[in-house]
């Protein structure tokens, strides 16, 4: 591996700040945030850095993210669009994902002071 090449990206649930950072080379290239309502964690937003775009780094963070919920023993509500759009294509979470509701839509408005 050469000095140019990046490491491997890694994911961190901050939970304190809601959300799942992922980085490379110890540096922040995007995150996918939450809020927790029982034992539901809600997925609202994901972003990637401009300067990582392209390299797939969304999918790694939110399968990191959807399989640390798996773990943790809650279920995903993905409000999200790119959460919704990657849990299409990966049944694999089918089985611990909740519909999004307009009552969990206003919900979260309310939590985030939309």
């Amino acid at each position: 591996m050469s000095e140019q090449e990046t490491t491997t990206p890694v994911v961190r649930n901050v939970d304190a700040r809601h959300r799942y950072e992922i980085l490379v080379d110890d540096r922040r290239a995007g995150l996918t945030a939450y809020r927790d309502r029982d034992d539901r964690r809600v997925f609202f937003h994901t972003e990637i850095d401009d300067a990582y775009a392209g390299q797939g780094l969304a999918s790694i963070l939110v399968e990191e993210a959807l399989t640390d919920v798996r773990a943790s023993g809650m279920r995903i509500v993905p409000v999200c669009p790119y959460v919704a759009k990657f849990l299409k294509k990966h049944e694999e979470f089918a089985d611990i994902t909740d519909p999004v509701t307009p009552e969990i839509l206003q919900w979260l408005d309310a939590r985030l002071g939309r």
